[in-house]
């Protein structure tokens, strides 16, 4: 019998959790990463003696990942440190500030102490959601390549709740009178790098999640996980090539057949798993002419998410900022307009900071801190010169900082520093317009009309990630990953063809047994 050789493009966690999985099943994998790390938009920022997370800074449902390294024979918790935060995060609205906590006692009565007659608002926002979710979960475990993938029970259970006519914001609305607590349950849009105000209602799961489970810290930070997962391919003997970046994916009578890399080299697969950005890989990994849903002028119609710029900065002092704070724009609504809509910088702009070290001292020398900033702006179809407003930029978020008490006289502390723009996004991550959070989710961007994870361009060709189905962030992609893995074994199953027996060196840790530090 053939060996089943499955080629991944890109080393993400989308295709990383794929190659384990399909490793573990006896499949020959080989993922080709272009950057000399893995991760992707999940990898380490080293400068000098500070590391930073490039991308996602927490983790959300941890369950998620037990399940996904249980699938493969192992224990995520042998790879990886999570601890969970005890306050999520500190919000700054002007002079007031919030800390959400998970617990739902504690977390009325901060909510009483600030916005006063809101708290059974939220405990009915908790029990509300918690059935949603219920019902909406199923959704995102489960593939839509066909219409009548909508006639299930699943499906029909979950439509009287999805909410998708109204807004994140529109629903919040109906929980609590304070603008402020609304801002508090909605900001998460931006994980999906939409406006609240234009987000689908669905959405308000995002803030119930974090509520419910609780956000935790990889020690190490969240690359730690995408390091786990290409420990455990090179484990079952597959492969994680770095600085090898794939040119095209090669097609045969429709069908996927193998990879030709940048020096030139063809290697055959009999699967091809697409975990590139999605609208880069579609202009550039096939032969001009070779799709045909995905032209180049139907890429350009779509819509896609917001972008971000960035800042890692080693700072020579130890910061007591909470593990993430936010700090709100004075008029967040036309700040989100600006990012969203007519794609201009703000002159009042909302920024976050992650200050790790309070949780995680692996990440700065002693007495120090690795401040990594993030503020959401518009993408590159917006037209913004950011060769020439870099600078600018980066001088008015230090400005901005430097008015918390904890961050005054910051920029005579920098000792490194590394700043990320949409453009170098782009050109340094493959990452299409510089949209970070990838294609929007708006609603005719979801489920079947979403790109398919069983790519339906080709054969053989799978697509993982947040640029199909169920989404983007890290819980979602990882249950992309699950999706088309378990896709293309039920159609090698049908086909008669297997991998060789599945290894068997460790022991299965069923996710129940898993133990959460805090």
């Amino acid at each position: 019998m053939t060996e089943q050789r499955a080629a991944v493009v890109g080393a993400g966690p989308g295709g990383l959790a794929a190659g384990m999985l399909l490793a573990s099943q006896g499949y020959e994998v080989t993922v080709y990463e272009k950057q000399p790390f893995v991760g992707g938009r999940t990898s380490r920022v080293q400068l000098g003696d500070y590391r930073f997370d490039c991308g996602p800074t927490f983790l959300m449902m941890p369950y998620l990942l037990e399940e996904l390294f249980a699938s493969a024979g192992r224990s995520v918790h042998d790879y990886v440190k999570l601890v969970e935060l005890d306050t999520l995060y500190r919000l700054r609205f002007g002079e007031m500030d919030f800390e959400p906590v998970r617990e739902p006692d504690r977390m009325v009565e901060r909510i009483e102490a600030l916005f006063p007659g809101n708290g059974k608002g939220y405990l009915r926002f908790m029990k509300e959601e918690e059935e949603k979710f219920r019902r909406v979960g199923p959704l995102l475990q489960r593939p839509f390549a066909r219409l009548t993938d909508y006639l299930t029970s699943p499906v029909f259970a979950a439509l009287s709740r999805l909410h998708a006519l109204d807004t994140v914001h529109g629903r919040l609305s109906r929980y609590f009178t304070d603008e402020r607590l609304k801002l508090a349950f909605t900001f998460q849009a931006k994980y999906l790098g939409m406006s609240p105000w234009a987000c689908p209602g669905t959405f308000t799961i995002l803030s119930y999640l974090e509520h419910a489970y609780g956000l935790y810290h990889p020690i190490g930070g969240v690359n730690r996980i995408c390091e786990a997962m290409a420990e455990v391919i090179k484990e079952y003997g597959g492969r994680v090539l770095t600085s090898s970046p794939v040119e095209r994916v090669l097609l045969e009578k429709g069908r996927a057949v193998g990879l030709r890399l940048a020096g030139g080299e063809e290697v055959q697969a009999s699967h091809v798993i697409l975990n590139a950005d999605f609208g880069t890989a579609m202009t550039s990994l096939f032969e001009p002419g070779q799709l045909k849903r995905y032209t180049p002028r139907k890429l350009e119609a779509k819509k896609y998410s917001c972008s971000t710029y960035m800042l890692y900065l080693g700072v020579n002092r130890r910061v007591e900022l909470p593990h993430h704070t936010i700090m709100f724009a004075e008029d967040y609504r036309a700040n989100v307009r600006d990012i969203t809509e007519t794609l201009v910088l703000s002159e009042d702009a909302s920024v976050y900071v992650c200050n790790p070290g309070v949780t995680d001292p692996t990440l700065a020398p002693e007495g120090k801190s690795a401040l990594y900033v993030l503020m959401p702006v518009p993408n590159l179809s917006g037209g913004i010169d950011w060769e020439k407003e870099k600078t600018l930029v980066r001088d008015a978020i230090i400005r901005r900082l430097e008015r918390e008490p904890e961050l005054a006289g910051l920029s005579a502390c920098i000792e490194e520093e590394r700043i990320t723009t949409p453009l170098d996004w782009q050109d340094d991550y493959g990452v299409y317009r510089g949209a970070t959070f990838n294609l929007a989710h708006s609603l005719d961007q979801m489920m079947h009309l979403r790109p398919h994870n069983r790519f339906q361009e080709a054969a053989n060709c799978w697509l993982v990630g947040g640029g199909t189905h169920p989404g983007s962030g890290l819980p979602t992609i990882i249950e992309s990953a699950r999706i088309s893995t378990r896709l293309l074994m039920e159609q090698d199953a049908r086909a008669g063809v297997s991998p060789f027996a599945p290894k068997s060196n460790v022991r299965q840790v069923p996710a129940k047994e898993a133990v959460l530090w805090k």
